[in-house]
């Protein structure tokens, strides 16, 4: 998982997220690409994102929110209003007065509608409340309805969020391209993180590369040189196995022919220097002839 932090963590709960999050490493991790506390500007209402999380497969908008007192016992989730654990308000570290799942439907559906407009509407947007408790509390989860686009995962076990994720990968087909990724970039005005087209492509997301998408960016020296290492790759695809290329000092790399332009120096020194080349070679040829039969055994 690539992360990129546009914001310093702030609070309790987004300091886990980014430590977790940094941990997913090995092969079997999530892979992606995530961003930490970005923005977006829609409708003329700014959306701050504790972490939106771009995989392969899906996007997900990720609010975390921390506990700040210890409280046991069933974290009941309502369909509309206030949560509570054991019929006692949460006391959540955010001084937001909407609940997490209120913000969720905000965010994921101005998220959506954000990206519909820029040819990216049929990308489903996840929402997802992390919950973290304090040390040693004892918290169960309640939600009577279910809605799959909205998941709230108790923070108390790193494994929980990876599981999530990796049960997304399982059920969603993989939707999300290289090209996507950046266009969202771009549109977030997250261009300077974005990471280079390699690193995207070594997460999974597929191709092909527009390398514009990298333009403007400290990405974009990586992106032209994926671009002529693919370039390359192509040709010598293309080129028979069995071509010997012409040495440094050879006519035709001296004097090279240009398409849409005739000149007759050129030309005229190209075939001096092949003339010569060949005179200079006979007369090698003739000296060694020479020598082996002059002084050669019988």
């Amino acid at each position: 998982m690539l992360v990129r932090v546009q914001n310093p963590a702030g609070t309790n709960a987004e300091r886990a997220l980014l430590d977790w999050l940094r941990t997913w490493k090995d092969a079997a991790s999530p892979h992606g690409v995530a961003t930490i506390n970005c923005s977006l500007f829609h409708k003329d209402r700014l959306h701050q994102f504790d972490a939106v999380v771009w995989t392969p497969n899906s996007c997900v908008v990720i609010e975390a929110e921390a506990l700040v007192a210890r409280q046991d016992g069933v974290l009941e989730i309502p369909l509309n209003g206030a949560w509570t654990i054991s019929g006692e308000p949460v006391a959540m570290e955010s001084r937001d007065r909407r609940t997490p799942l209120e913000k969720s439907r905000e965010h994921t559906f101005a998220l959506q509608t954000w990206l519909a407009a820029r040819g990216l509407g049929q990308r489903a947007v996840h929402g997802v409340a992390l919950m973290v408790p304090l040390r040693g509390a004892e918290l169960k989860v309640q939600q009577a309805w279910s809605d799959p686009s909205f998941d709230v995962i108790l923070g108390n076990d790193p494994g929980r969020l990876r599981h999530y994720f990796d049960v997304l990968a399982e059920s969603e087909k993989q939707l999300w391209t290289a090209n996507d990724v950046a266009v969202a970039f771009r549109g977030l005005g997250i261009l300077p993180y974005l990471p280079a087209p390699q690193e995207l492509l070594n997460e999974g997301f597929i191709g092909p590369i527009d390398i514009t998408l990298w333009h403007g960016g400290p990405q974009q020296a990586q992106a032209e040189a994926y671009a002529d290492e693919l370039a390359m790759a192509e040709r010598e695809a293309r080129s028979p196995a069995m071509v010997i290329e012409a040495p440094w000092y050879s006519p035709w790399k001296l004097y090279p022919r240009e398409s849409g332009d005739m000149d007759l120096g050129r030309a005229f020194m190209r075939i001096t220097l092949a003339i010569g080349m060949i005179i200079g070679f006979a007369w090698i040829l003739w000296f060694f002839i020479t020598a082996i039969l002059t002084y050669g055994p019988g």
